[in-house]
């Protein structure tokens, strides 16, 4: 109970219902949009592209925040293109590139830990496209075209340019605070240590290793183990041990839930299956607004909210039957197993790089 109790404990401050809210309210424009032309297919990578270029936003001067954000919505945009791009070609493709993604991600800790949380976020996007790409061309019910999927990405981003010019000018063009201030602002250089190397090569080739298993072997739902996995692994060496419990819990309560639910339209069809689907897109953006609310009242629950609008939302196209939730959950349970064993491998490793403290005379 003691360890629960740490898992999920609350922090009242860091509630936040208005960021929740407002998030919801702009992200409700680019699903209205879908809707309308009929081609919920790009949602997710709009979403996407909002979602993470609004964390993104360092705060400052309009002209920095701008220039900023642009960057990060170019790199976004080359890494749509690649994920969706190569979804369809042979599964070693998808493996190399998720491990030159994931290493280049960890080793953007040398640019500050702003780049680095900015890294990960397109790293977590990434592999959110390949596994959406994927489903894409393993079911010819939906079509999907890699440059509308850029597109899509590029739009959600240029909305929250949007946004932001609206809001500096309603403000009197004055500097603005960073939207998420518990995301570190820090830019200074760090040194990349030979532990942090090691660890970002160990985190690369695990997160290889998922994507080899999910599509070498061609395995039923098997990108679910790659999101898990990607959820529950902790991105630094530093990060506290309860964080990574959190992330652990957190990707597997969600991805538990996301299957549950995703059950609701497998006896559907026709207009009641087309009403669910668009019901199920509602629940996923409604996640998002509370993983946005809720990031600092308790990690765990965020992890939880996160991990199961994503799932949602990639797994939709795809038709869901008994089978196929209970091959959903055992590659979720198969991706945290391997998250917390490569946890465990980097304490030891951890252990062994410090160097015991000097005894006293």
């Amino acid at each position: 109970m003691s360890w629960l109790s740490k898992v999920f404990e609350l922090n009242p401050a860091g509630l936040n219902w208005a960021r929740g809210v407002l998030f919801l309210d702009i992200a409700l424009v680019p699903m209205i949009v879908f809707w309308a032309i009929g081609h919920e297919q790009y949602l997710l990578s709009a979403l996407f592209g909002l979602l993470f270029t609004w964390l993104n936003d360092p705060g400052g001067s309009y002209g920095y925040r701008a220039s900023c954000i642009a960057v990060f919505a170019l790199i976004g945009a080359g890494l749509t293109a690649l994920g969706f791009g190569i979804a369809g070609e042979a599964w070693g493709w998808l493996v190399l590139a998720t491990f030159a993604v994931t290493l280049v991600a960890g080793l953007a800790i040398a640019f500050g830990v702003r780049g680095f949380v900015a890294a990960m976020f397109l790293n977590v996007w990434f592999v959110v496209a390949l596994a959406l790409g994927f489903g894409f061309h393993q079911h010819a019910r939906v079509t999907s075209y890699t440059w509308a999927q850029v597109l899509a990405w590029t739009g959600g981003a240029a909305l929250w340019i949007v946004m932001t010019f609206v809001g500096w000018l309603i403000r009197g063009r004055q500097d603005q605070p960073p939207m998420v201030a518990e995301i570190p602002g820090d830019t200074s250089r760090r040194k990349l240590t030979r532990p942090l190397i090691t660890f970002t090569v160990i985190r690369a080739l695990v997160m290889a290793g998922t994507v080899a298993l999910a599509f070498g072997l061609n395995l039923s739902h098997g990108y679910w183990m790659t999101i898990a996995a990607m959820i529950a692994l902790k991105p630094s060496l530093e990060q506290a041990t309860l964080v990574s419990v959190q992330r652990l819990v957190g990707a597997l309560i969600g991805a538990v839930a996301a299957a549950l639910l995703l059950l609701v339209p497998a006896s559907e069809h026709g207009i009641r299956l087309f009403a669910v689907e668009r019901g199920l897109e509602v629940v996923a953006l409604v996640m998002y607004m509370h993983g946005v609310a809720i990031r600092v009242w308790n990690y765990a629950l965020y992890a939880a909210a996160m991990a199961m609008g994503t799932l949602i939302l990639v797994a939709l196209p795809q038709p869901s039957d008994y089978a196929a939730e209970g091959y959903r959950v055992l590659w979720t349970l198969c991706g945290v197993g391997i998250a917390l064993l490569v946890m465990l491998l980097a304490g030891l490793l951890a252990k062994r790089t410090t160097k015991a403290p000097p005894q006293p005379a």
